[in-house]
């Protein structure tokens, strides 16, 4: 009786969550690299897990166009003039519905596109298959290897009779790899589009160490992409990648949020207004004093480590919670990311053979010490919200549209406009972006001349 009750509570959380994509059990231990699919035009141009979900795939697209109204209004618009007519894209974002609906905008603008997933977790597989069935080259499944990961890109960029002029980029893994494998390539890219705090501080890397070889468009510090995307989708999602993976209760918890960006703003306001009792670290000092003004005490990890119920990671950055802090948690203690980055939690340190990993369900592994403790990890690091539960439709639209936007500007930029260096999205096209969402919100924004 028990072990059937634990298999139904697994089978019921996978069919509930749409990031557990639809599976075909009878090939699900078969490797994509292994296999041998076509879609229905006899293209072989993909690796995915299975072509046979693109029906089920389509639907969730379908879906997912309702809530993008910017995105579906800047195609409607200008499709007509093909803005990307000779664009050759290679992308490197999670794979979901929302995706979708950007590359086939794209598509619709004149542009070709080759696609890789940016996290191994978040890819829908059945949104992958139904982009395959249209003819897009995409390479990418949910539960990829390291080796799968670098694998896909390469097999996105490393083709015949094909070479990219452009780049979209989630995390700089893509811009990368080319630099590392393909340098030559950049002779013909006209610019690279980021919308990750990890990517960004990447490209600044390259910019400063005088390596970088094209110009960049900084999304992620867009206005759009700041004050929506990573405050409101983050304040909604946290909430829901934890319920699902964990069924924890939030009322009266005690919480640290590491960082105070806007990601980190928009979990702590979600976990406080559920009633949980949240300490924040920051580093930055204005966005220390806007914790303090917004109500949450603002500590060192190592003074709330042993009492915390809940450590979320919202920084960007890497080592933020290392082995050290890890050892002194408390029992049952549950440890999440919500950065881009993997690198945010010491994952590495927790593989050592004293310490046992127990799977618990999908994107839940228990770490056991010797002495019984134990910590929830989940996703073994990487993004909560894309890798075990989804996020808000609406939200993504406006940064999609954003996205949209910097590539058409920079791939139509005359000569000499952008340097090798990294710029912020205009300003003007975020507000573009938002005029796209509808016509009520077109008349508000774009008729008054000081937005």
């Amino acid at each position: 009786l028990l072990s059937l009750s634990r298999s139904i509570s697994q089978s019921s959380t996978d069919s509930y969550s749409s990031a557990a994509s639809y599976t075909d059990s009878s090939d699900d231990e078969t490797s994509p690299r292994d296999k041998q699919q076509k879609n229905s035009k006899g293209n072989a141009d993909f690796c995915i897990k299975n072509i046979k979900q693109a029906d089920f795939g389509r639907r969730e697209i379908e879906i997912a166009e309702q809530e993008m109204p910017a995105l579906m209004a800047l195609r409607k618009r200008a499709q007509g003039e093909k803005p990307l007519a000779g664009a050759k894209i290679v992308g490197c974002t999670h794979i979901t519905a929302q995706t979708a609906v950007l590359m086939e905008t794209l598509s619709a603008l004149g542009a070709q596109c080759r696609w890789a997933a940016c996290n191994i977790y978040s890819t829908q597989n059945e949104v992958a298959a139904a982009l395959a069935e249209g003819g897009f080259s995409v390479f990418a499944w949910k539960g990829e290897s390291e080796d799968d990961f670098w694998w896909c890109i390469d097999r996105c960029v490393n083709v015949e009779g094909w070479q990219p002029n452009m780049i979209l980029d989630d995390g700089g893994d893509l811009t990368h790899w080319i630099y590392k494998k393909y340098p030559n390539m950049f002779k013909k890219i006209k610019g690279i589009v980021e919308e990750s705090v990890t990517g960004v501080h990447r490209l600044y890397q390259l910019s400063k160490a005088g390596k970088l070889c094209v110009p960049a468009m900084n999304v992620n510090d867009s206005v759009t992409k700041q004050k929506f995307d990573n405050l409101y989708c983050c304040r909604e999602s946290i909430l829901d990648g934890l319920k699902r993976t964990t069924d924890v209760m939030f009322g009266g918890k005690q919480v640290v949020v590491c960082g105070y960006g806007e990601v980190g703003k928009g979990c702590s306001a979600a976990l406080k207004a559920m009633g949980s009792i949240v300490y924040v670290t920051e580093i930055d000092p204005i966005c220390a004093l806007q914790a303090c003004m917004d109500g949450f005490r603002l500590v060192k990890l190592n003074e709330v480590i042993r009492q915390v119920d809940i450590v979320i990671t919202c920084t960007g950055n890497k080592n933020v919670v290392v082995r050290e802090y890890m050892d002194r948690m408390k029992n049952g203690c549950i440890v999440c990311n919500m950065g881009h980055s993997n690198t945010e939690i010491d994952v590495a340190s927790l593989r050592t053979p004293e310490l046992t990993w127990e799977r618990v369900r999908s994107q839940v592994d228990h770490v056991i010490w010797p002495d019984g403790k134990r910590i929830v990890l989940l996703a073994e690091g990487r993004l909560l919200n894309l890798s075990c539960s989804t996020v808000p439709t609406f939200v993504l639209s406006i940064t999609a549209t954003t996205q949209a936007l910097a590539l058409i500007e920079l791939y139509n930029a005359p000569e000499g406009r952008y340097k090798q260096d990294v710029y912020l999205l205009p300003k003007k096209m975020g507000m573009i972006a938002l005029c796209c969402l509808s016509s009520i919100k077109r008349s508000v924004l774009c008729n008054k001349p000081s937005i």
